[in-house]
């Protein structure tokens, strides 16, 4: 029997606010363990919330960004459950009455493009960080637990889709899309090293043609697009095994290890009901006007797959190359500017592509840790391009500007580095090496072109990489073929 791969993604982003969800407590990241608390957030006696009005703006805009509906009225639920690190013994969140609903998002692949659902788009809280001591790290096994309550009650946005997914690949590709709107939004820092972009998924299998859906497994812990597809691939044959072998699928968490690359089992899956929901008796309904959601839309930028058509269309880049910069919204701002800077396109992006992609993996960098501007990128490609410089010769170039934040024309002049274009000093140089190596002149004029290679070589020796290497062959070529005639 054949089967088809069922995916739908939970996806937790801390909003990019100066404060909390419900109090006035820093909301940034890190810090020393529990000094960003205050009797809201670490759920006193006789505290009440208030709700941060930054959060809701930066997730309406997010939703209508996703096509959804914005709920004209919600409300603010108590999910109750007992974990340590959640001081209140609950989660204020929202349940039946959410803030967005019914949006999609179309996904485009190499070959085909799919609609993926969004089931929902809710406002919560995050909840503190457990760090278990001893072991492996995990609670099971554990030493003892420490509590650093600092994240608890950060505002937080979580993201359902549909059951649209088809693949790990889709999955990978999804979130990465996600991530990119989240950027372009500036709804979010999206680090996922430091948990402000996570991602649950829920995946099951079922025979080819069948409309109702496995019994799905929820997977947990993939902190990069690099674990969420690994774990995916990894259940959905564990699953299709299974089935396979006449097994049948537990509905359940599993755990998904980066180090050993398998999930294993962590709990029963929890229903609704588990959570006995109620309305927060502390906070009032959340009514949005029209007004209000006209305004969150009309703060909404251009966006990746907009983008990507302009820079195709408009620039002509290749596919793969739109694709690539505007995978990151501090890139293509990089590309932007370079362009208004007057960077040929294609030009611009084989060298942040190349190069500068090189040097930013080889530091552990992001683009926005360099000191290179755009500006200083498009006037080294206008060296090159006026024939100041010479391709080679921008590669080491670059990798200066990279490494100390000068211009490429500072370099050059400091170092005495100008390309060589004036004719009667060439002329007189490859003369200079026509005469000291007779033997490659004689293998070119019997027709052996890898001889000329070496003669341009030998120029571009004298003098010291310098030469206008189009030139040299120009010139190279006229003398030789005078000789032959």
């Amino acid at each position: 029997m054949k089967y088809e791969t069922i995916i739908g993604l939970e996806i937790h982003v801390e909003l990019k606010t100066a404060s909390k969800m419900f109090c006035g407590c820093d909301a940034s990241f890190g810090g020393e363990p529990n000094s960003k608390t205050c009797p809201v957030c670490l759920g006193l006696p006789g505290v009440l919330p208030v709700l941060n009005r930054k959060a809701v703006e930066l997730a309406t805009r997010f939703a209508l960004a996703l096509n959804c509906q914005i709920a004209p009225y919600s409300i603010f639920h108590r999910k109750n459950y007992f974990y340590p690190d959640m001081p209140k013994n609950y989660q204020i969140s929202q349940y039946d009455l959410p803030l967005g609903v019914g949006g999609h998002l179309n996904l485009e692949m190499d070959d085909y493009v799919t609609r993926i659902g969004i089931t929902r788009v809710h406002l919560e809280e995050d909840t503190g960080k457990s760090i278990h001591v001893g072991g492996s790290g995990r609670i099971h096994g554990a030493d003892y637990s420490l509590e650093d309550f600092n994240r608890a009650g950060v505002p937080l946005m979580e993201i359902v889709t549909d059951p649209d997914l088809r693949s790990p690949e889709e999955a990978r590709e999804f979130m990465q899309e996600l991530k990119g709107i989240l950027e372009y939004l500036e709804v979010s820092d999206c680090k996922m090293e430091e948990g402000s972009l996570r991602c649950d998924a829920n995946i099951s299998l079922r025979p080819v043609g069948s409309e109702d859906l496995g019994v799905k497994t929820e997977v947990k812990n993939m902190n990069s697009f690099r674990s969420l597809y690994r774990a995916l691939a990894y259940e959905e044959n564990r699953q299709r095994e299974l089935l396979e072998n006449g097994g049948q699928v537990v509905q359940e968490t599993r755990h998904w290890d980066e180090d050993s690359g398998v999930t294993s089992p962590m709990r029963t899956k929890e229903y609704a009901y588990d959570y006995r929901y109620f309305p927060e008796p502390d906070l009032v309904p959340l009514e949005l006007d029209k007004d209000f959601v006209e305004k969150m839309r009309g703060t909404i930028p251009e966006l990746p797959a907009a983008k990507r058509k302009r820079l195709i269309t408009d620039l002509g880049l290749p596919i793969y190359d739109a694709r690539t910069l505007t995978s990151s919204k501090a890139m293509v701002d990089f590309f932007d500017r370079g362009i208004k800077a007057g960077a040929d396109p294609k030009k611009l992006s084989n060298w942040m592509l190349g190069e500068l992609s090189a040097y930013l993996n080889a530091n552990g960098l992001d683009i926005g840790d360099i000191r290179t501007t755009p500006e200083q990128l498009a006037e080294m490609i206008h060296l090159i391009d006026k024939g100041t410089i010479s391709g080679k010769m921008a590669k080491d170039i670059f990798e200066e500007m990279l490494n100390t934040g000068r211009g490429a024309k500072e370099i050059v002049e400091e170092k005495g580095l100008l390309q060589i274009s004036d004719e009667e000093e060439l002329e007189r140089i490859v003369e200079g090496v026509i005469q000291s190596h007779p033997n490659s002149v004689e293998d070119f004029m019997k027709g052996k072109e890898k001889a000329l290679g070496f003669l341009v070589g030998q120029v571009m020796k004298e003098t010291e990489g310098r030469a206008n290497p189009t030139l040299v062959n120009q010139l190279l070529r006229k003398k030789l073929q005078a000789g032959k005639d």
